[in-house]
């Protein structure tokens, strides 16, 4: 049997066991989507920020540049309270740096809806799309069925054992493991974050052993040992972010491919700071100055709005010290390549591993 023909490949129609994490906030084009999709893995969409316009018209560009199955990945909403006083006091926070960057506008923060959510839920199943995964939690029952009555196939995201569980009662058809190593935000909905910081390595195994369900590792993987390493594990597919994040088809900015392609293993973390919800990035004077306090960052998604347009300033003025350079562990692995030659390239390794040629 040959080592990509997995029940993972066989359920979405995809060649290779490699799925391109939908990372939101425009990395994910649609041309990044098609090619990954075009050459035998799953492209994803990252929807998570999208108004419905461009999410429809994301989706309708995607189907004209491929034929393959690919996925639109949502956030679950979430719904915090609006305190007036914690929103002033961030803003007094932010000021130096809006300041710094000559950003006058302070944006209003309204109390989050749901409604964004199913609109987007809508469009994927009038257009049909393939797959739809979620990151942040768990939708309610009534959109996983309706997903799954519309023949789309539904993927769950968990960090811990407890929630992969969580994911497989409410019917997802399979579930994203996602190791500490990974960049971007954290997936936890159960617990603190801080208690499913659990390894890659640690978390699949332990999952596969747990589930019905086929698992996907991610969490820093990065070329053919990562992938093989996981599918030994017991894994039938890996979901990769970083390792797409600086092909030529994604629409990061240049400021951050160039601060992953320059980076180790140690000049990330895990900070709250840019969204109000943990995540995986480089470390730049941001979040150092940031991290002070913490503890008292609004809660995802209000900080996120409040940081926006620091993040886009920060961008158009080449600081990336004020960027959310999101990455995971391994950023030293990435290559400035096509996706379609990362592709080839993380296969052929894989092969060469098993012909005892590495």
């Amino acid at each position: 049997m040959m080592w990509y023909k997995t029940k993972v490949t066989e359920k979405l129609g995809i060649t290779y066991p490699i799925i391109q994490a939908g990372m939101a906030g425009g990395v994910t084009t649609p041309e990044l989507v098609a090619v990954v999709s075009s050459h035998g893995g799953l492209g994803n969409l990252g929807a998570g920020y999208m108004q419905p316009k461009a999410m429809l018209e994301s989706i309708q560009h995607i189907k004209k540049l491929t034929d393959k199955p690919f996925g639109v990945n949502l956030f679950v909403p979430e719904t915090p309270d609006v305190s007036l006083e914690e929103i002033k006091q961030a803003n007094e926070r932010l000021a130096p740096f809006r300041e710094e960057l000559n950003v006058s506008i302070v944006p209003e923060v309204k109390r989050p809806t749901s409604s964004l959510f199913y609109e987007q839920v809508d469009i994927i199943i009038e257009e049909r799309v393939p797959v739809c995964s979620f990151t942040f939690g768990l939708p309610d029952k009534e959109t996983v069925q309706r997903l799954k009555e519309n023949e789309i196939i539904v993927i769950g995201t968990a960090t811990t054992v407890e929630e992969a569980l969580a994911n497989e009662a409410l019917g997802m058809d399979m579930v994203v493991m996602q190791g500490s190593e990974a960049g971007g935000h954290r997936g936890t909905f159960i617990g603190t974050y801080q208690e499913a910081m659990i390894g890659t390595t640690a978390l699949v195994p332990q999952a596969v052993d747990q589930l019905s369900i086929p698992v996907i590792g991610a969490g820093g993987i990065m070329d053919g040992r990562g992938v093989l390493s996981t599918l030994v594990l017991g894994a039938e597919a890996v979901q990769m972010g970083t390792a797409f994040v600086t092909c030529k088809e994604s629409g990061a900015k240049s400021q951050h491919k160039a601060a992953i392609l320059n980076r180790t293993a140690d000049d990330t973390t895990v900070s709250p700071v840019f969204s109000g919800k943990p995540a995986r990035g480089i470390r730049n004077e941001f979040m150092k100055e940031m991290e002070k306090c913490a503890s008292d960052v609004p809660a995802y998604p209000l900080q996120n709005t409040l940081t926006k347009e620091i993040r886009s300033e920060a961008a158009k003025q080449n600081r990336p010290d004020m960027m959310s350079l999101w990455s995971g562990q391994n950023p030293g692995g990435t290559e400035q390549l096509s996706a379609n030659e990362l592709i080839t390239h993380i296969t052929e390794q894989v092969n060469h591993i098993l012909k005892g040629k590495w």
